[in-house]
C-alpha cells in the first residue's frame, strides 16, 4: 500500500522542518524527489541523508526566473514531475495598521503567487500524461484567520481557493489537487514564539500538544498515492482539534 515506485516528486520549501519530513517520507515510499529551497547547505545535508534518489535545486520563489529554472532542472533530473508538494511559505507578521506594502506583497508573492507560477509550468505535462498529484500546504489560519497575520492568513486562504478551483478544471485528467492545513507544528517558525504565546496555544488545542512534522507524513503519502484517486478539492485539517470543520 502507498508504494510510489516510479513516481517523481517536487517539493518546495524543503529546507524547513515540514519540507524535510515530506522529502524523507516520499523517499521511504520509493519516490524519486527533487527538493527545493533557499538554504543550499540545508538542502545538501538533506540530500546526503536521503541518497541518490534525491536531487537539489536552490530556488528563491520570489523570483519568477528562478522558478522557471527550478522546473527546468527538475525535469532534467527526473524526466517529468507527477507529484508536486507546494510547501514553501514565509511569515512577516505585523498588526494590520502597521503592516507595510512590502510585508504584504512579499508574503503573498512567496506563499501564493509562486504556487500559481509553478502550477502554470507543471500542470500542462500532467494533463498530457493524464496523471498528477498536487498537494498544497495551507494553514489553519487560512480558515480561522490570525491576529497580526493578515498577509499570511490571506495567502493561505488563497491556496485553499486555488485548490478548489483548479481541482474542478483538471479532475477528468486523473489529476487530484488537495490541501493540507496544519495547525501549530514544531518548526523553526514556531520556535520563535515566546513561552506565554506557546502556553496560550497549548491551552487552545484539545490534544494539548504542538504537532510534529511527522504528524503530516501519513496524509502526504496518502494524497500522493493511487489510493487517493477519488479525493480532490479537499482541505485536510491536521491540528490536534484546534479547528474542527
Amino acid at each position: 500500500m502507498f508504494d510510489l515506485e516510479g513516481k517523481k516528486a517536487l517539493i518546495t520549501g524543503a529546507s524547513g522542518g515540514i519540507g524535510k519530513e515530506i522529502a524523507k517520507v516520499l523517499i521511504e515510499h520509493n519516490a524519486e524527489v527533487c527538493i527545493s529551497g533557499r538554504n543550499h547547505e540545508e538542502l545538501n545535508a538533506l540530500k546526503k541523508s536521503l541518497g541518490k534518489k534525491c536531487h537539489v535545486v536552490t530556488c528563491d520563489l520570489s523570483k519568477k526566473d528562478e522558478i522557471i529554472e527550478l522546473i527546468k532542472k527538475a525535469d532534467e533530473f527526473m524526466g517529468y514531475i507527477d507529484i508536486l508538494v507546494n510547501n514553501a511559505g514565509i511569515t512577516k507578521d505585523n498588526i494590520f495598521l502597521r503592516m507595510s506594502e512590502n510585508e504584504w506583497e512579499d508574503v503573498l508573492n512567496v506563499n501564493l503567487n509562486s504556487t500559481f507560477n509553478i502550477l502554470k509550468l507543471i500542470t500542462k505535462g500532467m494533463v498530457k500524461r493524464k496523471y498528477g498529484r498536487i498537494i498544497n500546504i495551507s494553514s489553519v489560519v487560512g480558515v480561522t484567520g490570525g491576529a497580526g497575520q493578515v498577509n499570511y492568513s490571506a495567502s493561505k486562504a488563497g491556496l485553499i481557493g486555488l485548490t478548489k478551483s483548479l481541482s474542478q478544471e483538471i479532475a477528468t485528467r486523473n489529476i487530484t489537487v488537495n490541501c493540507i492545513a496544519p495547525g501549530f507544528i514544531e518548526t523553526p517558525m514556531t520556535e520563535k514564539l515566546d513561552d506565554k504565546r506557546k502556553d496560550a496555544i497549548l491551552n487552545s488545542i484539545p490534544m494539548n500538544r504542538i504537532g510534529k512534522p511527522k504528524d503530516l507524513s501519513s496524509a502526504i503519502i496518502f494524497l500522493a498515492s493511487q489510493e487517493s484517486s477519488y479525493i480532490t478539492g479537499q482541505t485536510l485539517h491536521i491540528n490536534g482539534g484546534l479547528y474542527m470543520n
